[in-house]
């Protein structure tokens, strides 16, 4: 979804309402059977630790480095249960080979909300779309908007290669681009053009992170 259509339906979500028990349940608690994806992307194992560096440079006006880098510990903390292990180094400390460094940048983020190349360890936020958020949206929503897209990225790099179809999954996307739309416990829950995705990761984004990250278990011996 591009930065400008992304931004049109949160203007939405400014006047519409979702049932908030429904969708705190949604949140708290993954059902047998609930956790599914697009199919567009394959989940991987990853190799611990995972270490993180921020670089405020080019930040769009609304996000100072504090709140940015809260946002990442946050975003960490919250992927912590799936059990891999993570380092977020200071703030202005050099960064060694293998760091995985989340910066500004539009040219690369190709003018979505953000990029995740997990080859060249780079995550990269919309400068563009940060800016829009900043001057059209109250201060809280803007933010939680980013840490869901902090979130978000973080959790590729966590080896989840495919979307979610939950509505409510912080790793979700709403729709795969053909028609087929992502799925509720209750339809009536999420009012159109409201932001119904999780900030942080869901119990059924842990969980999955959990299955593909499992230690593999050794053979009994005889």
């Amino acid at each position: 979804m591009s930065a400008r259509a992304w931004l049109c339906m949160l203007l939405l979500a400014a006047t519409a309402g979702v049932r908030a028990d429904v969708r705190d349940e949604e949140i708290a608690a993954c059902r047998p059977g609930e956790i599914a994806t697009w199919h567009d992307g394959v989940d991987a194992r990853v190799r611990a630790p995972l270490v993180f560096a921020y670089d405020p440079a080019g930040a769009p006006p609304g996000f100072p480095r504090e709140l940015v880098y809260a946002q990442i510990g946050r975003a960490l903390q919250a992927w912590a249960p799936c059990g891999v292990a993570t380092v977020l180094l200071p703030l202005g400390q050099a960064a060694a080979a293998g760091t995985i460094r989340i910066a500004w940048a539009d040219t690369s983020s190709h003018g979505n909300q953000a990029e995740s190349d997990l080859a060249a360890r780079r995550l990269s936020l919309s400068i563009n779309l940060a800016r829009l958020l900043h001057e059209r949206l109250p201060a809280p929503q803007a933010e939680a908007e980013v840490q869901m897209m902090v979130s978000h990225e973080i959790g590729h790099f966590f080896g989840l290669g495919a979307h979610s179809r939950r509505c409510v999954d912080v790793m979700s996307y709403y729709t795969d681009g053909h028609g087929g739309q992502c799925s509720l416990r209750d339809p009536a829950a999420m009012r159109p053009g409201a932001e119904y995705r999780a900030s942080l990761p869901t119990a059924c984004d842990i969980a999955r992170c959990r299955a593909i990250n499992a230690p593999a278990t050794a053979p009994a011996s005889r």
